[in-house]
């Protein structure tokens, strides 16, 4: 099990900025820099990943669509929904990229089988679903053998910015969120969250 993980709670956060936070830390971290959990929330901000096409973006109308240099297409940020970012030394970890992804989504699985919600991933389309809606998404940047982005799980955030977009680059994909099924806040389904990833690790 990994030592001296640093999670930190960050509140509501602006996205350009948050992003280029992550990246400086990626950038100037050494062998010996504890890897770090942030766990926030962000302004409404749709973000576009490395592999996204302009045609995903149906009408932003007022929600800025910010460039990124995560994997994965289009996807919403905003108030209610849990972004954990991942910033983790992979090569010190000797994990590689795709089963660091695998944990990160059966950690969220076991989260949310602890509120009784059955949920599952499907092959070629990162993320977690609970009956065939998307829950919580998945997107990385590794450089330097480190990572940082990570997963949005949807909690009690307004799903309407969802349909302004082809989530992921789905044009028939729907959302829903944990306070659909369960009462949770955000801070209680974050420490579970940091818990269940460390635990798996």
């Amino acid at each position: 099990m990994p030592n001296n993980i640093i999670i930190k709670n960050l509140d509501l956060c602006n996205y350009h900025q948050t992003w280029l936070k992550m990246r400086d830390f990626t950038l100037n971290r050494d062998t010996t820099t504890p890897d770090e959990i942030w766990l926030l929330e962000h302004d409404r901000v749709f973000t576009q990943g490395i592999a996204g096409k302009a045609e995903h973006v149906l009408n932003a109308k007022d929600i800025p669509v910010v460039q990124t240099d995560r994997g994965g297409q289009i996807t919403y940020h905003g108030p209610g929904q849990l972004v954990c970012y991942i910033l983790f030394d992979l090569r010190r970890l000797k994990i590689g990229v795709r089963n660091f992804v695998d944990l990160l989504e059966k950690a969220t699985i076991q989260l949310l089988a602890e509120y009784g919600i059955q949920a599952n991933t499907k092959k070629n389309a990162p993320g977690v679903y609970v009956l065939h809606k998307k829950i919580c998404s998945v997107g990385l940047r590794i450089r330097r053998g480190c990572s940082y982005h990570g997963i949005a799980l949807n909690v009690n955030n307004d799903l309407e910015p969802f349909t302004r977009i082809n989530p992921c680059g789905f044009n028939d994909l729907s959302m829903t969120k944990v306070n659909d099924f369960a009462s949770v806040t955000l801070d209680e389904i974050g420490k579970k969250f940091c818990r269940k990833f460390i635990e798996l690790l």
